[in-house]
């Protein structure tokens, strides 16, 4: 039996699929997404330059390009045929396959890696527990949460759900928010947090980004504050925890 919401985020994302690439992937230069994939990016290769990574949730394989550019080897697993049909055409080494049930043996990656996917799985325990264990000893697992405590939480709030591709809206999937706190908790037994970033803080709709002059004024303050105190208000909060020698 598969995990509880599985199959309505897989027909989520199938259909969302179908567009998800129209404003990523380097289609709007220096937009929203480019930003916050960058910073994305950045973080993976601090730990994960010459190393295997494994990419949890890796949709249409747009991460999964740019870490290949720079890990010894890249995988990546995904729930949704539809976003794997992509990222199989970008050639890219991806399975089929459950967070919450990795089909990968103990101990076969240096760095695991999920960014928006781990905010839409229940048992997100058992999901992170699955990374640290096919990281290896002295390994890292990467998790990006999303945070209450912050600007992007607040426009959902007043905004609403919104469409994304079809007949659904963001609403029809499972999310969770976890604050800093809630995601130190959340530390799985057998390791440590080492790290935390913090990925779109001040930017206040992601409409600003498409703003010439805004957006490389955001860009720039979005990079420096990152790895600041004030990483703890924003939107994607990254968690960096190494597991056990």
């Amino acid at each position: 039996m598969e995990p509880q919401g599985e199959e309505q985020s897989r027909k989520y994302y199938d259909q969302f699929a179908k567009g998800y690439d129209d404003k990523r992937g380097g289609n709007e230069p220096g937009g929203y997404h480019d930003l916050l994939d960058d910073l994305e990016v950045e973080t993976v290769r601090r730990f994960g330059e010459g190393k295997d990574v494994l990419e949890v949730g890796c949709g249409t394989g747009l991460l999964l390009t740019r870490f290949s550019d720079f890990a010894r080897s890249a995988k990546g697993i995904d729930l949704s045929p539809g976003m794997l049909e992509k990222a199989k055409a970008r050639g890219l080494d991806v399975v089929e396959g459950s967070a919450t049930a990795l089909p990968f043996a103990d101990q076969s990656f240096d760095v695991a890696c999920s960014f928006k996917v781990l905010a839409h799985i229940p048992d997100i325990s058992a999901a992170l527990s699955e990374m640290l264990r096919v990281v290896r000893p002295g390994g890292y697992v990467i998790a990006e949460f999303y945070n209450p405590w912050s600007l992007r939480y607040a426009a959902k709030k007043a905004a609403g759900a919104r469409k994304t591709s079809g007949a659904f809206k963001e609403d029809a999937v499972f999310t969770r928010f976890d604050s800093p706190f809630s995601v130190r908790d959340r530390t799985p037994a057998g390791a440590k947090l080492v790290a935390t970033r913090g990925i779109r803080i001040v930017t206040p709709a992601a409409f600003v980004m498409s703003l010439p002059v805004v957006s490389s004024a955001l860009r720039a303050v979005e990079v420096a504050l990152a790895d600041s105190p004030l990483k703890q208000f924003a939107g994607f909060y990254v968690a960096i925890w190494q597991k056990d020698r």
